[in-house]
Order: C-alpha cells, then structure tokens, then sequence
C-alpha cells in the first residue's frame, strides 16, 4: 500500500496515533481540531476496537453494570482524522511504517505512541491462566459473568492498590453472598494520609472485605492462591491487579525504553532515540522534577494534548515546549455510594485535605464522566483542553523561574 493510497496525497504530513486510550483521543481530537481544513496534514487513528473503553469504570464492567456505548469513529467525525481499526502488530522506526493485523502497512511522517499498558500477570506463575483482569472491557465482562454464576464462594482480588480497592469494594457490594479477600503487600490508601486511610479500611470493613496486607502471592492455581508464607487460599475466581507492563513493541522497533519497557521521551515528549516519534500516556517513561510520571487519566490526558501541540508547532516551522505537570487528587469509589478523593501535592504526595462520603461520590462521578464531553468540547475549541496544574517548582528545570 503506497503512502499516496494511505493519505489521498503525496505530500501531505502523515501523522499516525497508536491507541484511542484516555491519552491517544486527547492527541487525536486536539491535533485534528488544531489542522483541520489544512491539506497538508493527515491524521490517522489506529485502534483495536470502535468502542472507547472506560477503563476508570471496568471495575463496574466486571460488576455486570452497563456502561455507555462510546464510538470513537463517532467522536472523530468532522475533525478530518480518520480511524483505522485493527491491532498493531509491528512499528519500523527506521523504514516510519506500522504493520497492523500483519496485512496492512500504514507509512507516517510523525508517529504517537500512545499503546498503554495491560494487568502485568507474567511475574507470578499461574496469573496469565487462572486470574482475570481488568485490561480491557471484553476482559472485566469475562469477570462479569463468572460472578454471576456464582451462588457462593470466595473472590480473591490480589493486588492492594488503587485499582484493587475499587474493585474488591464493588465486588463486596454487587455480590454480598460472595466472600471477597483483598490481598496485597501495603494496606489499602497506603499512600494516602491517616484520615482518608482509615476512612478507606472502614468502608472495606463495612463491605465485608476481608484484607490481608503484607501477604505475596507466588502462584495462583484454578481453585486456589498460594502464599510466601506457605499459605493457600481456596477461591471460586481471581481477580489480577497487579502491577502493570506495557506493549513490547516499542523496544522491538528500537526505541528507546526504560527497564519497564516505555519510551524515553525528552521534554517535549519525543523519543530521546527516534525524535519524530512522541509518546503519551502509560507507554512514555516522562521525567519531572519530582520523578517518572505514573499511569493516570489525570495525567494521561495532558501528555495527549501536548504531543498534538508539539506537532502543530512543529509543523508551523516554531519548536515545542517543555511538558510540564503536577498532581493534584486521587478519587477512589467504594462501591457505587461512598468514596474517598485524597487532594495532593504536584509529586503525588498526600495533602492533609480529603473528600470522603456522599460528597466524594459526586466528585468522584464528575471525574471519571469529564474525559469523553472533554473531547467534544475540543472539536470545537482546541485550547480549553490546553489548561492542566503544571506543578510549580515540583515540575520547574533547574535554573529557571
């Protein structure tokens, strides 16, 4: 397939986006809206589905609660991007090529790299075969159904994070006649302050959660977990929130990464190793003053937008910017009417104020319900996606202002 075949052109600007996550659509939506009209730019959105997947809400997925039905394609229309469905299967950073579903060359001029990450299940043996996770839609509905044909029994959900509390709590809500234990290494909220901690270990305990921190699974068995400590623990399903890993076809395609495989990316969000090529969301390794950035929708979001600025600058013939953000609030739900939202410093440090109850809740919805009317209102004015907390001195160079 020849670049002209791809673009309708020959000489416009190819720029390819891999992944319509959280961070890819911001790209997406902000650099369309930015060049549109312009036929000297074409932008292409390559995903693996239609549907935008809400990954703040799967654990409500794996509940069996229905979520909207959002369209990608159907966002897309009237920016001038075009979606191009189908798995990435191969990126050549030399030859500027993505092989998708292994039949279709797509050419780029400038890449976005924006394939997150997956529930890391490969470090303990066993996970990959007998755990669910919450990776994607299809996944927390495979969730879903196991819970439903349960009349009794016992979820084990292991991994005491973020996304382990959520789900254990939801779980413990929608399906009271199930025993849920929560396993981890920290208490739940462990990096939170004392006062949302406790308010988190209260709803877990109000819900029946059982919690046992401290405790490391070392493999995991169709009826059972087994523990360091010797341990096993009888379970009718597991539920993987584990730590994460992301696609490794960034490495396979000779861009730089770090240990965890994530592109290294220089200020403005470029590959250190490969600069035509930016990388957003979890797949970028992105430095700030206070450390690398952790996977968030908060900060997801902005490092979308930013790549498209980059672009639009670039291909304006200026230089980009300096990304720059700070952290500011973890929203947790425990179940579907009470949660926790712990404010935070730019570095993700807890603050000494929280939300907790009814009006966490409200807060909490507001948050996860923003990304999608976020993006419309992008279509249509570019620059009110161009406003995030860029974190003071947390995020400042050294020797500037």
């Amino acid at each position: 397939m020849s670049a002209q075949q791809e673009t309708g052109t020959a000489t416009a600007h190819r720029v390819v986006i891999l992944g319509a996550g959280y961070a890819g659509m911001a790209a997406a939506v902000q650099l369309a809206a930015r060049v549109k009209g312009c036929e000297e730019v074409r932008v292409t959105v390559v995903n693996a589905q239609e549907r935008f997947t809400e990954r703040m809400r799967l654990h409500m997925t794996a509940t069996g609660q229905p979520l909207a039905e959002l369209s990608v394609p159907e966002l897309l229309e009237g920016t001038g991007a075009r979606f191009v469905r189908g798995w990435v299967t191969a990126v050549d950073a030399d030859a500027k090529t993505v092989r998708i579903d292994d039949d279709r060359v797509l050419p780029y001029d400038t890449l976005v790299y924006g394939l997150g990450g997956v529930t890391d299940t490969s470090a303990v043996p066993g996970a990959e075969d007998h755990a669910y996770t919450l990776s994607s839609a299809q996944d927390a509905e495979l969730l879903a159904d196991r819970l439903a044909g349960l009349r009794s029994g016992t979820v084990v959900v292991a991994g005491s994070g973020l996304t382990g509390v959520e789900s254990a709590a939801e779980i413990a809500e929608r399906h009271p006649r199930l025993s849920v234990v929560l396993l981890g290494g920290q208490e739940p909220g462990a990096a939170m302050n004392p006062k949302a901690r406790a308010y988190v270990q209260a709803a877990l305990d109000r819900l029946g959660v059982r919690v046992r921190a401290g405790a490391e699974v070392v493999k995991v068995l169709p009826g059972a977990v087994e523990l360091a400590d010797g341990e096993s623990i009888e379970t009718d399903a597991v539920l993987w929130t584990g730590g994460t890993r992301v696609s490794p076809l960034a490495a396979a395609a000779g861009l730089a990464v770090d240990e965890r495989g994530r592109v290294v990316t220089d200020a403005a969000l470029r590959s250190v190793s490969h600069p035509e090529v930016y990388a957003i969301g979890d797949a970028a390794a992105i430095r700030q003053g206070y450390g690398v950035m952790h996977g968030t929708c908060q900060g997801g979001m902005p490092t979308g937008v930013h790549a498209a600025l980059s672009i639009d600058r670039m291909l304006r013939g200026r230089q980009p910017k300096p990304f720059r953000f700070g952290y500011y609030h973890t929203p947790v739900s425990l179940g579907r009417g009470d949660a926790v939202v712990q404010f935070t410093r730019p570095d993700d440090s807890p603050r000494r104020f929280c939300l907790v109850g009814r009006m966490a809740v409200r807060y909490k919805e507001t948050v996860t319900a923003s990304p999608w009317p976020t993006y419309g209102r992008m279509k249509k004015m570019p620059a009110s996606g161009a406003f995030w907390p860029r974190g003071g001195r947390f995020t400042r160079a050294r020797g500037t202002k």
